[in-house]
């Protein structure tokens, strides 16, 4: 099975950035935690802060991906393009968070990824990616 993991903008900064929020682990050193838990799964990992670099991604990885776990961050609250994306592709789609977002700021609770994507995972830290993991597998 081949899962592509993509990140939005600021998660290059897990690990440093607002850990009472993100925690204090790196994405890559979590990676490498999940690579070692699901070694049966071939994980492909992209991450970038620009959005149509993410929709690039998406169309690439969009048709030969058994799967795709997004965490879109700030985008998902203000990305048409990136829902769209979605839509166009053949490969189902699990939206991540690592916080509630819910539980922040009103504008987090308005997501343009989740109406396409087949299921939505937050609130859980990092241990988000593994639950979309286990829901592909």
């Amino acid at each position: 099975m081949k899962l592509s993991i993509i990140n939005g903008p600021n998660l290059n900064l897990l690990g440093a950035r607002e850990p009472s929020i993100y925690g204090a682990q790196s994405f890559v050193d979590y990676l490498e935690e999940l690579k070692a838990k699901y070694p049966q799964v071939e994980f492909d990992y992209f991450q970038s802060n620009v959005e149509g670099e993410l929709i690039d991604q998406l169309h690439k990885v969009g048709f030969s991906s058994d799967g795709i776990i997004l965490n879109a961050a700030a985008y998902t609250h203000t990305s048409v393009g990136l829902g769209d994306a979605i839509k166009a592709i053949d490969t189902s789609v699990i939206e991540v968070h690592i916080s509630n977002t819910f539980a922040r700021e009103d504008f987090r609770h308005t997501s343009y990824i989740t109406p396409n994507a087949k299921g939505l995972i937050l609130g859980f830290g990092l241990d988000s990616y593994r639950l979309a993991v286990e829901s592909f597998l």
